[in-house]
């Protein structure tokens, strides 16, 4: 902590000791710990401490080992829209594929010359969107039909 505080002043490590070094009472009795505090008016100061906690053991102590809580996340919008197995663009069922595109900018907003595939990207803010073989193959040859 002091290394990087000298750094970043251009300091030496000693003269941050010296500048943050300071004496708290804590229920144990006085405390040398570091400290940076940042006077505010009207309201409290902010404070941060770096120490001051007794470095003895506790042989009362209970250790409690908490199984963290996992969250079951759903499936991503893309897998759930990859297993309707719908085009999204004609309703076709059955052999869909993926089109993207690198970035949303590369299609622009919605407007009044864009392809229909471009639309319902631009429309839904994605970069994707789940089509059958046939438009797949009008999209790249640029003679969509839709």
């Amino acid at each position: 902590m002091l290394k990087t505080l000298a750094g970043k002043h251009r300091s030496s490590m000693s003269k941050m000791a010296a500048k943050h070094k300071t004496k708290i009472q804590t229920q144990n009795g006085l405390r040398t710990c570091f400290e940076a505090r940042i006077e505010r008016d009207g309201r409290q100061p902010l404070v941060a401490r770096f120490g001051g906690i007794p470095l003895q053991r506790q042989k009362s102590a209970t250790v409690v080992d908490r199984q963290p809580i996992r969250v079951d996340y759903p499936h991503k919008e893309l897998i759930q829209r990859l297993l309707a197995d719908t085009c999204e663009l004609c309703q076709r069922t059955g052999d869909v594929q993926v089109q993207h595109v690198r970035k949303l900018a590369h299609i622009a907003g919605p407007g009044p010359h864009q392809p229909q595939w471009a639309k319902i990207m631009a429309n839904r803010r994605r970069k994707t969107i789940v089509v059958c073989a046939a438009c797949h193959d009008y999209i790249h040859t640029g003679n969509s039909t839709l």
